[in-house]
């Protein structure tokens, strides 16, 4: 590892900190590390594809039928590549 960073936490996190890794047998940095990217993994992205969303949407249920939401998917994407003049 190349960065070494500091930061100030309260009583109460620090404690967090010391105890988790004590119980997963690693660093403080180590948990931090671990922290950060699991952080990372659970927030969504800033730009979410529109046609991702449906898709998962339509996959899951969500009380609208697969086959018509595919063929909404399809119909909104040929209709954009209309008005972009593609």
């Amino acid at each position: 590892m190349t960065h070494r960073t500091t930061f100030t936490l309260d009583e109460p996190t620090a404690q967090r900190l010391k105890r988790l890794a004590a119980r997963w047998q690693v660093s403080q940095a180590e948990v931090v590390r671990r922290s950060v990217e699991q952080a990372e993994k659970t927030i969504a992205p800033d730009n979410p594809d529109p046609a991702v969303m449906l898709r998962e949407l339509f996959a899951t249920g969500g009380g609208l039928d697969l086959e018509k939401g595919n063929a909404y998917i399809a119909e909104v994407y040929e209709d954009r590549k209309h008005w972009r003049g593609e």
